[in-house]
């Protein structure tokens, strides 16, 4: 009976990276280098409830409180959705230059002319629900941007039809 020893070596890949199935040492290997990077990554993992202990928690107050790890899948996603929800509020914006009325301004403010654009809730919602489903979402963001002012704290398809919203840039 031939052992490990006297057996020829396998075949072995030559590059690093190139997983090794030749043989069952090689198999082992392969999974105690898998087994010791995951390890290692559950280090850093925050939801790993077997190795908390090196993960360094940032407190309220710093400036990476509350925000992905800089280079992470999640901040990517993160970026892409607000140049996303961004482009959308621009959109918005211009359907509202597009079918609003222009009037004069109430109060006092920094208009040029006196002159803001307005639309009616009900009349934009039956305008833009073929472009977007999320329309109160958007109002308001662009609110929260500044961009367009309305009454009251949300809007209500039917009940807020009549409700005028002001197009402020």
């Amino acid at each position: 009976m031939e052992t490990e020893n006297n057996v020829g070596a396998p075949a072995q890949f030559s590059d690093d990276n190139a997983v090794c199935i030749v043989s069952v040492k090689c198999l082992k290997d392969n999974w105690q280098k898998w087994s010791d990077e995951h390890q290692e990554y559950q280090k850093h993992n925050p939801f790993s409830h077997n190795t908390r202990p090196i993960v360094v928690v940032p407190q309220r107050g710093q400036d990476d409180y509350g925000r992905p790890l800089q280079g992470s899948m999640t901040e990517q996603r993160g970026k892409d959705a607000h140049t996303h929800i961004s482009r959308e509020v621009q959109e918005l914006c211009e359907v509202i230059r597009n079918i609003g009325e222009q009037r004069d301004k109430d109060g006092a403010g920094s208009s040029t002319n006196g002159k803001v654009i307005t639309v009616e809730f009900g009349k934009l919602f039956e305008h833009y629900v073929t472009i977007s489903n999320k329309l109160v979402g958007i109002l308001l963001r662009a609110r929260k941007q500044r961009l367009v002012d309305f009454e009251g704290e949300m809007l209500w398809q039917g009940k807020d039809d009549h409700v005028l919203i002001t197009l402020l840039q």
